[in-house]
């Protein structure tokens, strides 16, 4: 049964227990990150911005966490779904695959997979064989591919989708575009060719963390929402807060009546779209009952 219409979802933001064995990538001068995030945490801050559910995103590529996250989703209602990770360039693959989708009523939170790429060496990686080969087997397994990358993997993120012409992707961040620099091509003509790929989505997320984290504004986010609603629109854009990081730059609050600001001159069906209609339809999301 699908959510509620209209439904507000963040559909990305994070948990973990936090060690610098396990986030190394969190650096000194980023302390506010530096703790556990868990459900009870994000709960609080959702009913004060009146977000109604979330879906969780990984942050740790193992197995592990996948199932951790799960455990807290099927222990959390307002958690509607999980994006994890698997080893997706694993000859193993599809029996890990398998494995965790086999008992669908314990796992029907399990709605995508999602490979830090921007953090591999490789700027290529996305195009190993043995990493579409992975990619290939999702689609069978009713799952979404997010897609986390840097401006500067854009060329070959057309690339890769075109060559998986059937599965559903979601570009999370915006694709990290150089806010703070204020430059806004080549990622706006990237984009704009990424978007005549209709599987692709994009995830209004992680702007601030591109913007200066201390002075930026809503006036210097603003060309690149406006260019993802020009050549996605409302139908493909699906709000997400990117909590905790976004801490670095903001409250939860903030961002949040910040996307509501860019929103308003749309229509309320276009707001309603962008605020959790597309996310559920997009992740397939399951109502509580």
């Amino acid at each position: 049964m699908p959510l509620n219409r209209d439904m507000k979802i963040d559909a990305h933001h994070h948990f973990w227990h936090y060690s610098r064995e396990a986030f190394g990538w969190i650096d000194p001068t980023q302390s506010v990150l530096q703790r556990d995030f868990l459900p009870h945490d994000l709960k609080s801050e959702i009913n004060r911005a009146g977000i109604d559910r979330v879906i969780t995103v990984q942050a740790r590529q193992c197995l592990e966490e996948t199932h951790w996250l799960l455990e807290l989703a099927a222990q959390n209602n307002f958690i509607a779904g999980v994006v994890g990770w698997v080893p997706l360039i694993s000859p193993d693959i599809q029996t890990h695959l398998q494995t965790l989708v086999a008992n669908r009523v314990a796992n029907r939170k399990l709605r995508g997979v999602r490979h830090v790429l921007h953090d591999e060496a490789d700027d290529l990686y996305m195009l190993r064989p043995d990493f579409n080969a992975g990619i290939a087997l999702l689609k069978k397994f009713d799952l979404i591919y997010d897609i986390l990358i840097f401006e500067r993997h854009l060329p070959q993120t057309i690339q890769f989708v075109d060559t998986h012409p059937d599965q559903i992707f979601v570009v999370d961040h915006l694709a990290k575009p150089r806010i703070k620099a204020g430059a806004i091509e080549p990622w706006r003509s990237a984009m704009k060719n990424l978007s005549r790929r209709p599987g692709v989505y994009c995830k209004l997320s992680g702007a601030v963390t591109e913007a200066d984290h201390h002075s930026w504004t809503a006036s210097e986010i603003r060309p690149y929402f406006d260019t993802i609603l020009e050549y996605f629109g409302p139908k493909r854009i699906l709000f997400g807060s990117d909590w905790p990081v976004c801490l670095l730059a903001c409250s939860y609050g903030r961002w949040v009546q910040t996307v509501k600001s860019f929103l308003q001159p749309l229509s309320a069906n276009e707001q309603a779209a962008i605020m959790g209609n597309t996310a559920a339809k997009v992740y397939g999301l399951a109502s509580d009952s």
